[in-house]
């Protein structure tokens, strides 16, 4: 098992730090992270999907991009509406208790929490 699937499964099972957020550091653990989950916030539901295609609506308009892995980021083309959000590398933290937590500009960024449903 990853290094990132087992501190969360160790951290519920202990249950310690419900809120403490863990770094993603690769591709795969991002991938065991959000597949098979929809990524909300209020008004807000994405999938973020593992051939690399990012989908979901946002308010009333659609969402829609791409992302990859790059040096250790999660790093995304997003349109919402039909408006382009643009490119942008985004630090990745998770929690045990099902959020997920991404902040642009490699990490020096602003920052959006969604739970994992």
């Amino acid at each position: 098992m990853r290094v990132l699937a087992s501190a969360l499964v160790a951290m519920a099972v202990a249950g310690t730090a419900q809120a403490e957020l863990i770094k993603v550091d690769d591709q795969k653990e991002f991938v065991d992270v959000v597949a098979g989950k929809t990524l909300t916030r209020p008004l807000i539901k994405i999938s973020v999907k593992p051939d690399g295609r990012i989908e979901g609506r946002g308010a009333r308009w659609d969402i829609e991009g791409t992302w990859s892995w790059k040096d250790g980021y999660f790093c995304r083309d997003l349109f919402w509406g039909g408006d382009a959000l643009g490119y942008n590398c985004q630090a990745v933290e998770a929690t045990a208790d099902g959020r997920i937590k991404f902040t642009s500009d490699r990490g020096k960024g602003d920052s959006a929490m969604f739970r994992l449903r």
